[in-house]
């Protein structure tokens, strides 16, 4: 039986899909205003590794991981600029092609290092649409208001709203969705944006769409979505209302995920998500990774030292999903090692290999099926290759 760690109720859980042999998960994808640090790649990477333990277990699997391309801002509340708006007059490029270029980045970066395609990965601005329905329904619904400057969501109208966060409501996003200029006209401090209108520190929004919302301030209802209501809708236009499993860093439970459920069983009316998982950060020699520090290494970055994409991709194996990872350019070297020995003992089996004992097979499943211990399994087939047992029967 397959058991899961489930930060909703924050234990680990037998794993029962919707659909007996199917799973449908969701994974928040890059906002793609930069260059993915390999710290970004990690989660992309531990992704990768659930996928195919599904994969390895007979699940059919239908993934989606997507791109946020418009209404992130510099805050993962409602604060700041947006991110891709930032990023087009650092580059000097429109917000499509900042996309676009920086989504190549991060597809060559997950091609380098074998992670699995999704079955599909939408961009948030290819589905205004959805969005707009979705925000529309929690308008008529009750659960979202409208301000000159906002659509927001009401926080005080849905039961438990930080029971993935387990936090107070009080400490939780304090002041959320406040931004540069304050909407005397929100109810609720930590209500956040929905929809926000091309106007007050949005004025000169670089991509907007017209919508069926009011502000006497804009015409046609002009704006663009924010970053939590993007993830509701795709998630629902791909997979349905409820969903076996989403995946996204811890940085995500406070806020984003925490209105993702909000907002998506409002909107809905049924539970948004079964089992959520977590993967914790990639710290740079016992520290927060940083680009000011020049630790925020790029994956092109890990090339130039002369190392190859697959090496950090053993390095990412030998921690477990739920664990801090401290990279350290010595750490990698052992894992460069480690994998040249891995593939030079496989290598030297030579063609006929010989029947693996039956043991190690129940040892490995029995390892990937415990909230996915990569770790462990790779342990198991340390022990595999040591073994006089590969030439005898099951």
């Amino acid at each position: 039986m397959l058991k899961i760690y489930n930060t909703l109720g924050r234990e680990k859980q037998d794993f029962k899909p919707l659909k007996d042999g199917q799973v449908l998960i969701y994974h928040c994808g890059p906002t793609v205003y930069w260059t993915q640090h390999i710290g970004n790649m990690r989660g992309m990477l531990m992704a990768d590794l659930i996928h195919r333990t599904f994969e390895y277990l007979d699940y059919q699997i239908k993934f989606v991981r997507n791109y946020t391309d418009v209404g992130h801002l510099t805050s993962d509340s409602d604060t700041g600029e947006d991110k891709m708006e930032k990023a087009a007059q650092r580059d000097q490029l429109g917000p499509k092609e900042v996309a676009d270029k920086y989504i190549k980045i991060f597809e060559d970066d997950t091609h380098d290092l074998n992670i699995k395609e999704p079955d599909f990965k939408p961009r948030a601005t290819q589905m205004i649409p959805e969005i707009i329905e979705m925000v529309k329904t929690l308008v008529d619904k009750g659960y979202a208001y409208e301000t000159d400057l906002a659509v927001y969501f009401d926080v005080t109208k849905v039961k438990n709203y930080t029971k993935l966060s387990g936090q107070k409501m009080e400490a939780n996003i304090k002041n959320a969705g406040k931004g540069d200029v304050l909407d005397n006209d929100k109810k609720n401090s930590a209500d956040f944006a929905i929809w926000f209108f091309k106007t007050g520190a949005h004025k000169n929004a670089l991509q907007f769409w017209p919508s069926p919302f009011n502000s006497k301030l804009v015409e046609n209802g002009e704006g663009f979505p924010g970053w939590h209501i993007e993830c509701s809708a795709m998630a629902k236009k791909f997979l349905g209302e409820t969903i076996d499993i989403h995946m996204g860093g811890i940085e995500h439970i406070p806020v984003h995920h925490t209105n993702e459920i909000a907002q998506s069983e409002a909107a809905n009316g049924v539970k948004f998500v079964n089992y959520w998982l977590h993967n914790e950060h990639l710290i740079v020699n016992n520290k927060k990774m940083s680009k000011s520090e020049g630790t925020g290494y790029a994956l092109s970055e890990i090339k130039e030292k002369g190392f190859s994409p697959l090496d950090l991709r053993y390095f990412f194996l030998q921690a477990h999903y739920r664990s801090k990872q401290n990279f350290t350019w010595e750490a990698l070297q052992a894992a460069q090692n480690g994998l040249s020995n891995l593939t030079e003992q496989i290598s030297s089996l030579g063609e006929d290999k010989g029947v693996i004992n039956q043991n190690f097979k129940n040892n490995f499943v029995e390892k990937i099926s415990d909230d996915f211990n990569i770790p462990g399994a790779l342990a198991v087939v340390q022990e595999l290759l040591k073994s006089d047992l590969l030439n005898t029967d099951k």
